[in-house]
């Protein structure tokens, strides 16, 4: 799968002031923002979680800032796992893997899981067409590999 440079969509949306308003938009993500504010350990997902989605709307010192005040955790872990996230281009998770990483740990990630319209990203938060076509392509290449079997 090939990546897209979307370091300028990133640097965008990072730019604009109503990025943490913006992933308020989302009930999961509220959910998370208010569990990082009250220094609630989100759990290894969890952390995963945010930064995947939050790297589209927050400056990755925004970032390391919330994700840095977890228990146990510190700035520099918090800028590996930004880091990290942005060096592999990870597109935002689907729902039903938030629902799988959310069942490897304690807190709950998905505040309302036994809601089958939440929780689902990418009908809560719009985010740059860099994603979207990102998202296609890996699907195309997906049915092209099964079609050649």
């Amino acid at each position: 799968m090939s990546k897209h440079n979307t370091s300028t969509d990133h640097a965008d949306q990072a730019a604009q002031p109503e990025g943490v308003a913006a992933l308020r938009q989302s009930p999961l993500m509220a959910h998370l923002l208010d569990a990082l504010d009250a220094g609630t350990d989100i759990g290894h997902y969890g952390r995963l979680t945010f930064v995947m989605i939050a790297r589209h709307f927050l400056a990755e010192d925004e970032m390391v800032h919330l994700l840095a005040r977890q228990p146990g955790g510190d700035e520099a872990q918090a800028r590996a796992l930004v880091r990290e996230v942005q060096a592999h281009d990870y597109n935002p998770p689907k729902r039903e893997r938030i629902l799988e990483w959310q069942a490897q740990q304690d807190f709950p990630i998905c505040p309302t899981p036994g809601d089958p319209t939440s929780c689902n990203v990418y009908r809560e938060l719009h985010f740059p067409d860099g994603v979207y076509a990102h998202i296609t392509e890996f699907y195309e290449e997906q049915a092209g590999e099964q079609a050649g079997r």
